[in-house]
């Protein structure tokens, strides 16, 4: 992972004390979240699919991706489903071997483990990190509203946004684009799956975050070095 990996401003941490995600982040951990919906309107258009996956650090504090958590959603009643998002994600709602659950059982499935390594890295709570983080978490507290949730570990408004970072380190926005910018494959086939796309936003964060730290580390290296 270290070959791969990002970095700390210059008083983010004690560099004397192991590194903790804990510090990283202003006390939040990084989720990656994905969703693919029956349209662009988190109100009116059904949540289809959501995935998630937590972002670890190692003792060297490079950042990894854990293995993605995710479920097929059942559309909530009365939502609605823009044909021309159907024909771009694939998705068949009536797909006899789709397991979908509900729309609370489907949030509780991806909480619960992000419920667990928040208190594992001893955060406060998750921050969603997102390619287009806005719609991402627009449809998720939409959910939340819906089912009137009252146990979700990410913060209501906070995100981190992988089109920001991939225009910053890549000069790319479009996340195919980033992550081949990045040097990773990009399976066109795959992609508008909320597991598919989770997977590569997070490989692309956590790219971003452990180059920035393999920088950081450089210069910091460079100032404590006798002239």
């Amino acid at each position: 992972m270290a070959g791969d990996s990002a970095c700390y401003a210059g008083a983010m941490t004690d560099l004397s004390s192991p590194p903790r995600m804990a510090d990283r982040f202003r006390g939040f951990l990084p989720v990656i979240i994905d969703v693919e919906t029956g349209g662009f309107d988190w109100e009116r258009h059904a949540l289809l699919e959501i995935a998630a996956v937590v972002v670890r650090m190692n003792d060297e504090g490079f950042v990894y991706p854990d293995p993605v958590v995710s479920t097929h959603v059942e559309p909530f009643p009365g939502s609605e489903l823009d044909p021309r998002s159907m024909e771009i994600t694939g998705i068949d709602p009536g797909h006899p071997f789709r397991a979908a659950l509900p729309e609370r059982a489907a949030l509780d499935h991806i909480f619960k483990p992000v419920r667990e390594a928040v208190r594992e890295a001893n955060c406060q709570r998750a921050i969603l990190v997102g390619h287009n983080a806005a719609f991402d978490i627009g449809v998720l507290n939409a959910a939340i509203r819906r089912t009137a949730h009252k146990r979700s570990p990410f913060h209501p408004f906070s995100c981190f946004d992988t089109v920001t970072l991939g225009g910053l380190a890549y000069g790319q926005t479009v996340l195919s684009r980033a992550v081949e910018a990045s040097g990773r494959p990009w399976d066109s086939r795959e992609a508008h799956a909320a597991v598919y796309d989770a997977e590569r936003t997070a490989e692309l964060f956590c790219g971003v975050v452990n180059h920035w730290k393999q920088m950081d580390d450089f210069w910091r290296a460079r100032v404590a070095a006798p002239s």
